[in-house]
């Protein structure tokens, strides 16, 4: 006779401060993977036209790799019913990312108290992630979709501040761009990052990777040091991860090759018309390299390499406020913009308990 499984303590209700009377708190479970994908893709399709939700990425969320780095609860109605879902993401020192998902269809009073506790219980584990990192301070960073002026109001009464605008744009690929695409200029090459007989990546070429990326972004808005093991487990967490899909450029500067960049781009869930896509999830030049072309060589490269794969689309962000015009680049190889996302933040400073060494 098999024993009965315990029960999980850390899955039981509880209340949270502010919540709707008899309304509790608990953490997801797979048991919730379906509410929790009927309430982001709800969340985003009066700004997108879709509600498509890639539910891999919501189940690692809720209990895969995605979980390991973040600290949620869904917050569940008298009735039992989950009607809200808070993330908040440990992304870095000095970084935490969040989401807050409430049942539009519940009536905006009981919304607005819901969203209060959600925030509130955002900031509660941020401070709590900085006492275990031993910081002082972190950046609350949300994305809310920038025509959602109910989740507008409630980052205000929370305490954020728009600082930001980001593009989310797409370009068509069609498979003659599997070889017809220009070659990268003269002095400059592209290669995959490259891997061992087992097929995992040479870490050497990982470490360029970063370094290229970090180095890329340094003088550009909001940039914040993400460590190499940070780095690579984020990245890992996307089901549409894949090692084959991170290049790196190089130039020749004085008889010297250099490295001049890298792409990291993932692998989109199939679209209405059944095909996977291709998403850049990051580009970056160093600053010695630009204008030689090697940004374009690049996303030649996703592209094709997207075509041979039989993917009919390549998305990606790009900055709406950046001096640099990549919009620009962008535009003018194909790319759209789908609808536009906002970034707002809101900089939380702590007392670290007596004692401790910041």
């Amino acid at each position: 006779m098999t024993s009965p499984k315990p029960a999980d303590p850390t899955s039981s209700p509880r209340s949270l401060a502010g919540l709707p009377e008899d309304w509790t708190a608990r953490l997801p479970q797979l048991d919730d993977l379906g509410a929790l994908v009927e309430l982001r893709g709800a969340d985003k399709r009066p700004w997108t036209g879709s509600a498509s939700v890639d539910r891999e990425a919501v189940e690692s969320e809720v209990a895969g790799p995605a979980s390991w780095t973040r600290r949620q609860v869904v917050l569940v109605d008298p009735d039992s019913r989950v009607r809200g879902w808070v993330v908040v993401h440990d992304r870095a020192a000095g970084r935490t990312m969040l989401h807050v998902y409430v049942d539009r269809a519940l009536d905006r009073d009981v919304q607005d108290r819901v969203a209060d506790a959600a925030y509130a219980f955002v900031a509660e584990q941020a401070a709590e992630i900085c006492r275990l990192r031993g910081t002082t301070a972190t950046r609350l960073d949300a994305s809310p979709f920038a025509e959602d002026e109910v989740q507008r109001d409630w980052l205000r009464a929370a305490g954020y501040e728009l600082r930001r605008t980001w593009l989310q744009m797409s370009r068509p690929v069609v498979p003659s761009e599997a070889d017809e695409l220009p070659a990268p200029r003269e002095g400059v090459t592209i290669r995959r990052v490259d891997s061992h007989e087992n097929d995992l990546p040479v870490a050497g070429d990982l470490q360029i990777v970063h370094e290229m990326l970090e180095s890329s972004f340094e003088d550009h808005f909001n940039s914040y040091r993400e460590s190499f093991p940070e780095f690579v487990q984020r990245l890992r967490e996307d089901p549409g991860h894949r090692w084959d899909h991170w290049w790196l450029a190089f130039v020749e500067v004085d008889g010297r090759r250099l490295a001049a960049g890298a792409v990291v781009s993932t692998v989109l869930p199939e679209g209405s018309a059944g095909h996977e896509g291709s998403y850049v999830d990051y580009i970056g030049v160093h600053r010695d390299a630009r204008g030689r072309g090697v940004a374009k060589a690049l996303l030649h490269t996703v592209i094709a390499d997207a075509a041979r794969r039989g993917r009919d689309r390549v998305g990606l962000e790009v900055d709406d406020d950046s001096p640099t015009g990549a919009d620009g680049l962008y535009t003018s190889m194909g790319w759209t913009t789908d609808y536009v996302t906002e970034s707002w933040f809101r900089d939380l400073e702590i007392e670290q308990p007596d004692g401790a060494t910041p």
